[in-house]
């Protein structure tokens, strides 16, 4: 069974099938599922004959690149276990991902030279083994990844029971959560769960053959690798990959290759109808828009839908993938809501008893099924945390209505108690945004002597805005009881956020404390 489970397998089958058929569309340069399929087995073939073996974690730190696809789907057919980085970590961020995973092989690409030989790798138990990818030239013990891969083209991996996984629960990547309210924890994905999220991802985008997908997510996040990439790969169509994004770009390759479907988070959307009024491509090809990341407002669904972004919201995280969507018209029928559950998964919300939630009461968000993580990366204490009884606890606060559409309401470790009455700050940003001179809000819950905690509004205005804090402040009345109010306004001209846009509300709170404390 494992087979039919494993990506790996899929590029082969849709190789035999459709040999020509473009898998990969990267700087002019195709890529068919032929060619696919022997990069596949030439990067298998190299990891085996430097001792990669089943179980064994290899590292990637590279941009968007065929390179990145390549290993992915070596490692998929060996059973080692990938482990995409992200590229737009620090030196210290990157030392604390190898102790925690402890790869048998770490791949970079030239550009992070300088950040991985910064770290004093040679001391680090058990040995790693240093492969670059680029052209330039390096110290004879570390490997070159396109050189090396060469030596073997032609030649297939060869796999035994005991060389290839053989068990649909075997881990297939650790995938690190983007950490936006602590250290960023290394979720194990399986097989089993790479397979039922491309079954989830195939309903929502409503995937063919002939479908074209516009990829400028960063692949070592689900969003790119899990919600767009396999299930292309699963249905055998094609994906026209980006290193980054550039929104002009994005329209200029819309037309040229009639791109169907793409992913983004709503900062993308936001920067896509920037540009909107300089763009003159034809994008009728167009036929779904997704979004997700953070909660969608609806004016951003308005906006999106006029200039002909077919937008429909998806809401999930690094430990499950896709959990909710909604469709083009749900939030016009239902507004504020993130949509109903996906086919292949139990999605429920428990209350403080531990009981399902019934319709307007607040509760977490749950889930039970194929789309669960197995655990985090060497860390029970956290698994038990999250995984209890059965069900994955998301973190994420939210109600549900009579025909089964959830609302977000905020992140469970985001609400905090003043007064003795709990304040869920996604409710305080969703009054505030109302207001037109307000661009983006985010609300933290700090230290109070009176209140024990108080709500403090970071605030972006919108350009030549002459908003004040008492302003903001006042924005609260008719629409929150006031003991909701935040106290403080902090005006910022930018937010720390994650690669996919979230704000990270825990460096929001650090830099709260240091002020406080200086």
């Amino acid at each position: 069974m494992i087979k039919s489970m494993n990506i790996a397998w899929w590029v082969q089958r849709w190789a035999e099938l459709h040999t020509d058929k473009p898998a990969i569309i990267f700087e002019e340069q195709k890529i068919s599922y032929g060619d696919l399929c022997k990069r596949a087995d030439s990067t298998s073939c190299w990891l085996q004959s430097i001792g990669i073996e089943k179980g064994d974690r290899v590292a990637v730190l590279l941009d968007n690149c065929p390179e990145f696809i390549d290993l992915f789907l070596a490692c998929s057919r060996l059973g080692a276990i990938f482990v995409p980085i992200n590229f737009r970590i620090t030196a210290l961020e990157l030392d604390y991902f190898i102790k925690n995973s402890r790869p048998r092989l770490l791949i970079h690409g030239d550009c992070f030279s300088n950040m991985v030989d910064s770290l004093d790798l040679g001391n680090y138990m058990p040995p790693i083994l240093i492969s670059v990818a680029g052209n330039k030239n390096h110290d004879n013990h570390i490997l070159n990844l396109n050189s090396e891969i060469a030596k073997f083209e032609g030649r297939r991996a060869f796999l035994t029971r005991s060389l290839g996984p053989t068990n649909p629960e075997e881990p297939h990547v650790i995938m690190y959560t983007s950490g936006t309210t602590g250290k960023p924890k290394g979720a194990v994905l399986s097989h089993r769960k790479t397979f039922f999220n491309c079954l989830n991802a195939d309903i929502f985008f409503e995937l063919h053959f002939s479908d074209i997908m516009l990829i400028f997510l960063p692949l070592f996040h689900s969003g790119g690798l899990f919600i767009q990439a396999a299930p292309i790969f699963y249905k055998g169509a094609t994906i026209v990959l980006h290193r980054k994004f550039n929104p002009l770009r994005v329209y200029k390759d819309i037309s040229k290759y009639c791109v169907t479907k793409f992913l983004g988070v709503p900062t993308i959307y936001r920067e896509l109808l920037k540009v909107a009024p300089e763009n003159k491509t034809d994008i009728s090809s167009l036929k779904i828009c997704a979004g997700g990341g953070e909660k969608v407002t609806e004016d951003l669904i308005k906006k999106c839908t006029e200039a002909g972004l077919a937008f429909r919201q998806i809401m999930g995280q690094t430990e499950t993938s896709i959990l909710l969507w909604a469709s083009e018209k749900d939030p016009l029928r239902k507004p504020g809501t993130v949509g109903r559950p996906v086919f292949h998964a139990e999605v429920s919300i428990l209350n403080k008893q531990g009981k399902i939630a019934k319709p307007g009461e607040i509760g977490e968000i749950v889930v039970k099924g194929s789309i669960m993580m197995t655990e985090y990366w060497h860390d029970p204490v956290k698994t038990e945390a999250t995984i209890k009884n059965g069900y994955l606890h998301t973190g994420d606060l939210a109600s549900m209505d009579e025909e089964g559409f959830f609302y977000l309401v905020g992140r469970a470790g985001d609400m905090y108690i003043t007064g003795g009455e709990n304040v869920y700050p996604a409710e305080v940003e969703k009054a505030l945004k109302t207001h037109p001179d307000i661009e983006e809000v985010a609300v933290i819950g700090i230290l109070d002597e009176k209140w024990g905690e108080t709500g403090h509004a970071f605030v972006i205005k919108k350009p030549d805005s002459s908003l004040s804090a008492n302003a903001v402040i006042a924005i609260c009345t008719g629409k929150l009881a006031k003991y909701k109010w935040p106290k403080k306004v902090t005006f910022k001209t930018q937010f720390p956020r994650t690669s996919l846009g979230k704000i990270k509300k825990a460096d929001l709170m650090d830099d709260t404390f240091k002020k406080n404390n200086s």
